[in-house]
């Protein structure tokens, strides 16, 4: 029967610890053969990342045993910790930053010595019994040094083969075995930004010739060079202001499909993939366009382009092998899973879910895509998730409670997908606004600069406005609107409610108060970051200080509740804990979560529900909503009793 109760009280089967169980992170596909390679991120083991298996025979097998955690430190945020040859595994391992050989059916053993490295992104020379890999050297005082190097697969013993670069990226062999391609780029560019494609001739004693710059400087883009079976070299460029495909031609690069769609996506992390070679010659390719994710086959000289009709709308990491592919994919319904297809068939298999939670579609908000004006003439994009659950009805005349969720990067972007983390919320009768604001990828090279120079203002502009466009519509309350975010995400919500007086509270994850403070503590990959984002330091340090939310406490008066990992190295806890120590000094609410053993990104099963729980008390009190269940109590400083519902939307001190 339905009940009638407030939106926030309503109960949810969907509770922290099923989010948590269906938090499993997928990632890495690779395929050798027939065998299906891919890795999983298990919060139930601490986060550890585990190596598994599927073979021809359908048997599936986890290889690397605990504590072994298949996991890299290259640019902090790693990805490319593995690779395939011949049956053998060579990962790195994230406690010692080693690399291991895994040898069917014995234990891991060390390839490379202790050391000050790092490794990422290799590929296995057979030819010359050598792995081609980035190496991030952290042996000298200051910014670490990255090369690309060749490591022995006998010896252990190491080659620089390029340097001189800041960053190195993608290194790929041709089939011959003869030539060598990779990316490279400097600050103060990040690889959405401008990255230069290089190539060199291997040379008999294993050295590289005279390097020879392709294509790519400081305003392109250059994605996932790759070689075809034939020899010929492709990548991904957003020359023409979208990530597209073309061929390499001494003549120039020749594009494929141009289209006003992105084949490419900002590399965060190594080993990223959204296209392949068929058996048959043709590309299998992702394209995002208009925020979701298609999937099609590519003529590569006609330039045909044939839709493959899926059930899914994101897609990554697609890997092809002769009449087969696999692909992370997820939709409105679906978490994501790791799915292979069958291309002549067009057969589709779920090979792992990242959730193995079954929840029923009475609980599940679909969201919907929103596009809404904002400052400037322009508009924003977002996907909005009304309350949702079979049970509960609201009060006649009653809105919801809006949760906008800012995401990282900044140069990130949210997707249409299965989220059990956003279903909390809007299970228990709290809306969700998943914002891509300005500087979001995937709506073309453009809308991804609009934050150049405006970090701190375009972003939180977009996210009001979401915010307000849904209340003005009368689908949401105006006097409950609610703001969390993590990272990037983090400090687009404190300068939400630091410079603007819109939201009643707000949750900070790993967020940034301090921009001069990020400046210059950060770490390499993202060291100059902030020169596009916000401008030259020390040279803009009046920028920095005056969207940094700590030096403007003054407008501040709201209740904050901020979770930190205390192993963090790229948003270290002081810049929570002098915000944190700010706000008790003047009187208001907030609280404050550390954890031990996490670093940048939740990763253990326990921190992931504390923190998930804890984010809802907060909300309770501050919005005066009963709970629907019991939770452990988060310790609120200048907090006696909880806010009744018609406070008004600021605290004052």
């Amino acid at each position: 029967m339905v009940q009638q109760a407030s939106y926030g009280s309503w109960r949810s089967p969907i509770t922290a610890d099923l989010v948590v169980a269906g938090s499993l992170r997928l990632g890495q596909p690779a395929w050798e053969g027939s065998n299906l390679y891919w890795i999983e991120g298990r919060p139930q083991e601490k986060g550890r990342n585990v190596l598994v298996r599927r073979a021809a025979d359908g048997t599936v097998q986890e290889l690397t045993p605990a504590p072994f955690n298949v996991r890299t430190r290259v640019h902090e945020y790693g990805g490319g910790a593995y690779w395939v040859s011949e049956g053998v595994v060579y990962f790195c391992n994230f406690a010692d930053q080693r690399l291991y050989c895994l040898l069917p059916g014995l234990a891991p053993q060390p390839l490379t010595e202790p050391g000050p490295y790092r490794y990422a992104d290799g590929v296995v020379d057979r030819r010359r019994r050598r792995i081609l890999c980035v190496r991030e050297d952290h042996s000298q005082q200051g910014e670490p040094e990255n090369t690309l190097v060749a490591i022995d697969l006998e010896s252990g013993s190491q080659q620089v083969l390029a340097r001189g670069h800041d960053f190195y990226a993608s290194p790929q062999l041709s089939p011959d075995g003869q030539t060598l391609v990779w990316l490279a780029w400097d600050h103060p560019q990040m690889p959405w930004d401008g990255t230069e494609l290089w190539r060199a001739e291997v040379a008999p004693d294993g050295s590289l010739g005279e390097p020879q710059k392709l294509v790519g400087g400081p305003a392109e883009s250059i994605f996932q060079p790759q070689w075809s079976p034939q020899g010929e070299l492709y990548f991904v460029s957003d020359r023409s202001g979208w990530w597209n495909l073309y061929r390499w031609d001494p003549s120039g690069p020749i594009p494929l499909c141009p289209m006003e769609a992105e084949f490419g996506e900002p590399q965060w992390v190594f080993g990223l993939s959204t296209y392949g070679f068929c058996g048959d010659g043709q590309i299998l390719a992702i394209y995002r366009q208009e925020g979701l994710c298609h999937l099609a086959l590519l003529d590569p000289r006609s330039g045909q382009r044939q839709e493959l009709p899926l059930p899914y709308t994101e897609l990554h990491n697609l890997q092809v092998s002769g009449e087969k592919a696999a692909f992370l994919a997820g939709s409105p319904s679906e978490a994501m899973a790791l799915v292979g297809l069958d291309l002549p068939s067009g057969q589709l298999e779920v090979v792992a879910r990242s959730s193995s939670a079954a929840v029923d579609p009475g609980y599940l908000s679909i969201p919907e895509p929103i596009t809404f004006p904002t400052s400037g003439g322009t508009v924003a994009y977002g996907f909005f998730y009304p309350p949702k659950n079979r049970d509960f009805v609201a009060p006649a005349g009653e809105k919801p409670p809006l949760l906008v969720k800012s995401h990282g990067g900044p140069t990130g972007a949210t997707a249409a997908v299965l989220d059990l983390g956003i279903q909390y919320w809007t299970s228990r009768g709290i809306a969700v606004l998943d914002v891509n604001y300005r500087g979001s990828s995937g709506y073309g090279r453009a809308y991804r600069e609009a934050l150049k120079g405006q970090w701190g203002l375009v972003d939180v502009e977009d996210c009001i406005a979401g915010a307000q466009f849904l209340a003005q519509q009368g689908r949401v309350d105006g006097e409950r609107l609610l703001i969390r975010g993590s990272s990037a995400g983090g400090y687009t919500t404190l300068a939400a409610l630091t410079f603007h007086r819109v939201f009643r509270a707000g949750a900070s994850y790993y967020g940034i108060s301090d921009l001069e403070a990020l400046a210059r503590e950060t770490h390499k990959f993202e060291s100059h970051y902030l020169e596009s984002l916000i401008g030259p330091y020390p040279q803009r340090q009046d920028l920095y200080r005056e969207r940094s939310p700590l030096h403007h406490l003054e407008g501040l008066n709201c209740p904050i509740i901020f979770f930190q990992g205390l192993e963090d190295a790229i948003v270290p806890p002081n810049q929570a804990e002098k915000m944190v120590a700010a706000l008790k000094a003047k009187g208001i609410p907030v609280a404050y979560v550390p954890f031990e053993g996490e670093q940048h990104g939740f990763r253990q099963a326990a921190n992931l529900k504390r923190a998930l729980e804890a984010e809802l008390y907060f909300y309770a009190q501050i919005l005066g909503f009963p709970l629907p269940e019991p939770l452990e109590p988060v310790p609120i400083a200048n907090w006696s009793s909880p806010c009744p519902g018609s406070a008004p939307p600021h605290w004052v001190s």
